[in-house]
């Protein structure tokens, strides 16, 4: 059995238009030890999905439908005080919203401290402290810092001083909403090495939410493409950023600059995702692919599996054959954001 499988989860927010799809149908799973990224444009579901797993959905956000389950635990079934025994101690999240996430009534030392007496009632005062000080240590903070209030820090020190909280109690599954995006890239690469080595030691998970493909392809093992509360795409980091089969991932990939490629022409994707409350019925991604059919606008594609990816195409199978050159040329998207509203001027 792996640690997380989540299946067929649904999760809706109430609007006054009328129910949103935030996620639809997702299915996946997440072995011991593994790292496995979620990839996609704001508003895709990859937040909600997390907040979904460790129960902290907004209050107009509620599990429509699936399972959660945990180390064989369902956790859509399990009562507040259940959900709060695992949070911290085997669940840990490293929120995008630090300052939101932080108590600003309270110091960091407290929060921390909290969070390690409430979870492990046998630690003591010293041994507390001792941990605050080797988690600010960790994420490069002066521990002197720890007595001080989350309004006296940074940004970016308090995504740290969050990251040390989400990592004090050593938790074997670790959800990362953007951990180092208020970080510069020296502090981003020690943190997610130094992450990686705790990980090493007790054999933890994570699941890392980010736009930042270059933290996944450093961090980890797979990665979820996710468009409009759907999986557009899964596999490999190494299959997914180099041979995907979705059109959707393939223009992801066109939109970010690659070292290797000096003169590598960048893209944005035209037009935008569409509207939750009402989607369209087939592909979700049809609107803005440059090779969509009829078929693509009336139908759902179906699960393609090739070279270890699952991929959500009507098309997948000839992308190899046929369509890939198609897809990787430049003029093939500037020609679909000419047509579309919003899109790229050439």
């Amino acid at each position: 059995m792996s640690q997380l499988e989540v299946e067929d989860l649904e999760v809706y927010y109430e609007t006054e238009e009328g129910p949103a799809q935030a996620v639809d149908g997702v299915s996946f799973e997440l072995e011991q030890g593994e790292n496995l990224g979620i990839v996609g444009e704001s508003g895709c579901g990859k937040t909600t999905l997390a907040k979904a797993i460790i129960g902290i959905l907004p209050d107009a956000g509620y599990i429509n439908n699936g399972s959660i389950n945990f180390q064989g635990d369902d956790l859509t079934e399990l009562s507040e005080p259940e959900r709060r025994r695992l949070k911290w101690e085997e669940i840990s999240m490293i929120a995008q919203s630090a300052m939101n996430s932080l108590d600003p009534v309270y110091t960091i030392r407290e929060q921390i401290v909290e969070a390690i007496e409430t979870h492990r009632p046998g630690t003591g005062r010293v041994e507390s402290d001792e941990i605050v000080t080797e988690m600010f240590e960790l994420v490069g903070l002066d521990p002197e810092r720890a007595d001080d209030y989350p309004h006296q820090f940074s940004g970016g020190m308090r995504q740290r001083a969050m990251i040390a909280m989400a990592l004090a109690l050593e938790p074997s599954l670790m959800l990362a909403d953007e951990p180092t995006t208020a970080l510069d890239v020296i502090m981003q690469d020690q943190i997610l090495k130094r992450i990686g080595s705790i990980q090493e030691e007790i054999n933890s998970s994570m699941l890392v939410i980010t736009h930042d493909v270059s933290v996944v392809a450093e961090t980890c093992d797979r990665v979820i493409v996710m468009y409009a509360g759907k999986i557009a795409e899964e596999g490999p980091v190494e299959e997914i950023f180099n041979q995907p089969y979705h059109p959707y991932t393939i223009g992801l990939k066109r939109a970010f600059p690659n070292i290797r490629e000096s003169d590598q022409d960048l893209l944005s994707i035209a037009g935008y995702p569409p509207e939750l409350v009402d989607p369209p019925q087939g592909c979700r991604f049809a609107e803005r692919c440059p090779m969509a059919t009829d078929r693509c606008r009336e139908e759902e594609p179906e699960a393609h599996y090739e070279n270890g990816l699952r991929s959500y195409c009507h098309y997948a199978d000839e992308i190899d054959t046929e369509l890939r050159p198609y897809a990787d040329e430049s003029e093939t998207w500037r020609q679909t954001a000419a047509a579309t509203d919003g899109g790229v001027e050439e």
